[in-house]
């Protein structure tokens, strides 16, 4: 894998976590309107968190020990998992629903059956593709500094 790659994707890691402290910045204004203001406040939480959690990683990224189909993997993976879980947190807040997927942040929140499942379809790809991610960045991390 070329060190270029590497570093445009880091580059692209850190670029987008900034986009999140943008978007949680000018979300936490909204946060009393959403029909579930406890929701509304998870997003800008959780916006903030990865924001945070993707300049970390944008930074260490180069250092990967991954082919450049893995890295592309664990690359595109990371993002669609991260961004997929903001936005079933934001679906959630809009529509005052989640109690079946995110029930202690949606605070007895619950909308009907095909608002819960639209949540459902969202999130729930968000967490083995998060997985698959994670493991790929573990292993590029193996060896010596």
């Amino acid at each position: 894998m070329s060190a270029t790659r590497l570093a445009v994707q880091g580059h692209r890691l850190i670029q987008i976590g900034v986009v999140l402290f943008l978007f949680t910045s000018f979300q936490g204004f909204a946060v009393p309107y959403f029909a579930a203001p406890n929701l509304g406040r998870s997003v800008h939480t959780l916006s903030g968190f990865t924001g945070v959690f993707l300049v970390g990683l944008g930074l260490v990224w180069p250092r990967l020990k991954l082919t450049s189909m893995l890295s592309r993997l664990a690359f595109w993976l990371l993002i669609y998992s991260a961004l997929a879980t903001i936005a079933g947190f934001v679906i959630a807040a809009l529509l005052g629903a989640g109690g079946s997927i995110i029930p202690i942040a949606a605070a007895g929140h619950r909308g009907s059956d095909a608002q819960e499942m639209l949540i459902q379809l969202v999130m729930y790809p968000a967490a083995p593709t998060g997985i698959i991610s994670f493991s790929l960045i573990l292993w590029g991390l193996r060896g010596d500094a």
